[in-house]
């Protein structure tokens, strides 16, 4: 059997195992806001402040969720996954109603953003550690690639679910959508007999964590900058729409750079692991990828660009998360996942943050910055991957 065929077979394999299709499902809808969060917060708040403060929400948002993530990924891997699920998702969602209760009042509008990122269910994280109990040993990367690439359906629905709440019940609807959905993820996550029975692997814990491992250190710092990338263009992207005459064009461009993920992330399931070389390729066609923007063209035009801008992300993170499962110390392996997010989840919010006054001076200083973030994210990668020749920490599955 040729190696396409035996990856089919373990895609297969994966979704007839009990329970794969409703824990693949549950995290698809709690971690739909993800996506749909800082459109909902960007439209929101973009009713009563300027476009200035109105990013710098959505990097309070998303800088909530890069404290929050290592928190809670550590204490899932101490004690067990349900009770952080629910207590994550009340706090989460009594940021979302905190937020909504203040239009026009940014110190209300901060606070509620802040507690839902920090609040936010480490969903992905947790689905990553049960995978070798939901699955065969010989499924476990196939099960892997896969939720890297149905993830990249979050960040096509994700905008569309904020622009219908939105349409239908206001701007804050949005907030109470992502709020709902994230609860309504965790209850059905936790249903399935492996969420429950998981329980961490006894280590002797650093406080560095998985950190401690430099080269883990240095691909995390680089990811970061890859997240400084992405998290500039939802900001970048209402400036433009705001420029086109309609501020709801954001959602759908955002959801078609969203479209070009996933189309790249399906493609890349077909792909060998590859090795640690890979890595700074990837990034360097990412970065590419995003320069064409600078154009700023129509809006058929600027859809077809921001697809193909879209492509690389998931092969960028794939990569990476190997690297990390590769790199990380005994027993740090879902913490250093968190790491990873948080580094993502930080380097989205500044990206934000830059790109509100940047996109102020004008929409093509705005798209400027994620090449230029993208291309440190190369050096990054390149100095996490040049002492690949030695020994990585080896640990159990």
């Amino acid at each position: 059997m040729s190696a396409h065929a035996t990856e089919r077979a373990g895609a297969r394999l994966v979704l007839r195992q009990p329970y794969v299709k409703l824990v693949l499902t549950a995290t698809q809808v709690g971690r739909l806001p993800l996506a749909a969060s800082p459109l909902a917060l960007l439209l929101f708040a973009r009713e009563s402040l300027s476009l200035a403060v109105t990013g710098l929400m959505v990097a309070v948002f998303t800088a909530g969720m890069a404290v929050g993530a290592p928190v809670l990924a550590r204490a899932v891997d101490r004690w067990r996954q349900p009770p952080v699920l629910y207590g994550s998702a009340l706090l989460s969602t009594a940021g979302y109603l905190v937020a909504a209760s203040g239009p026009g009042r940014p110190l209300v509008i901060g606070l509620g953003a802040a507690l839902a990122g920090l609040g936010t269910p480490p969903l992905e994280a947790c689905l990553r550690a049960l995978w070798p109990a939901l699955v065969p040993a010989n499924s476990v990367h196939a099960a892997y690639a896969l939720d890297i690439a149905v993830q990249e359906v979050i960040f096509v629905t994700g905008p569309l679910v904020t622009l219908g709440a939105v349409a239908w019940g206001g701007p804050a609807a949005g907030l109470y959508a992502a709020a709902l959905l994230q609860l309504a993820g965790v209850v059905a996550f936790v249903r399935a007999p492996a969420v429950r029975e998981w329980r961490g692997t006894p280590a002797k814990r650093h406080w560095a964590g998985p950190l401690r491992e430099p080269r883990l250190a240095v691909m995390v710092a680089g990811v970061a900058f890859v997240g400084a990338a992405v998290g500039s263009i939802p900001v970048v992207l209402t400036g433009y729409a705001e420029a086109a005459g309609d501020r709801s064009l954001t959602g759908w461009l955002l959801a078609a750079q969203a479209g070009g993920a996933l189309v790249g992330g399906l493609l890349y399931t077909r792909a060998t692991p590859g090795g640690p070389r890979r890595l700074p390729v990837l990034t360097a066609i990412f970065a590419v990828g995003y320069l064409p923007l600078l154009i700023a063209p129509g809006t058929a035009a600027m859809t077809a660009l921001l697809i193909l801008s879209g492509v690389m992300l998931p092969p960028v993170l794939t990569a990476v998360f190997l690297a990390a499962d590769r790199l990380a110390p005994t027993g740090t392996a879902v913490e250093a996942f968190a790491w990873i997010m948080t580094a993502f989840s930080v380097g989205s919010a500044l990206g934000a943050a830059v790109a509100g006054p940047l996109t102020d001076a004008g929409v093509r200083a705005g798209f400027g910055f994620a090449p230029v973030v993208a291309a440190l994210a190369i050096v990054a990668m390149i100095a996490a991957t040049s002492r690949s020749g030695q020994p990585a920490p080896t640990r159990p599955t």
